[in-house]
């Protein structure tokens, strides 16, 4: 079955429609809330309370973007929330491995890939969220500044000095 009938179903009540749809995009949300929280019991907790609010709020969903990007904007919002709450919350948890994470990592090694992960989490959110959708999940900038809920200027200012800070980390550790 498609995803736009999927999606219509699932409005109309077909409860296998809408667990088809929550199934096959949770690794992709898991993915993202994990890289942004830096902790996975913190990413637990958002990626089921962002499944939650979807089947509460599915009739209210418009397909003009991907269900996944819906997914991924419930689940920003909540740990935009989440950050405001607990504002002083080391979010670095040094139980997350390597093999959690996509395909994408085993391109580069362990070392950079553990370089690169520690200085993500020390960005502030909205940097790491920008960086995160373009460069592991291939977000165009307008779906980001979408989810975001920020012009496209300032999803390209952000992403180019998370980019530059990455870069100058690198060098100053010795990996580049």
């Amino acid at each position: 079955m498609d995803h736009k009938n999927l999606i219509e179903k699932a409005k109309s009540g077909n409860i296998s429609a809408l667990n088809t749809l929550l199934c096959g995009n949770y690794p992709i949300l898991q993915g993202y809330v994990i890289k942004m929280t830096g902790n996975s019991d913190i990413a637990q907790d958002i990626v089921q309370e962002t499944m939650l609010k979807a089947v509460i709020n599915i009739k209210k969903f418009v397909p003009k973007a991907k269900f996944s990007t819906w997914l991924i904007t419930i689940a920003t919002n909540l740990y935009r929330d989440f950050l405001r709450k607990t504002k002083n919350l080391k979010l670095i948890d040094e139980t997350i491995e390597t093999k959690e994470c996509g395909p994408e990592e085993s391109l580069i090694s362990n070392i950079e890939y553990n370089a690169v992960k520690e200085i993500l989490i020390k960005l502030p959110y909205e940097k790491r969220a920008v960086f995160i959708l373009k460069h592991y999940y291939g977000y165009k900038y307008e779906e980001i500044a979408e989810i975001l809920k920020c012009p496209i200027g300032t999803v390209r200012s952000r992403l180019h000095n998370c980019i530059k800070y990455i870069i100058s980390e690198m060098d100053r550790r010795g990996l580049i």
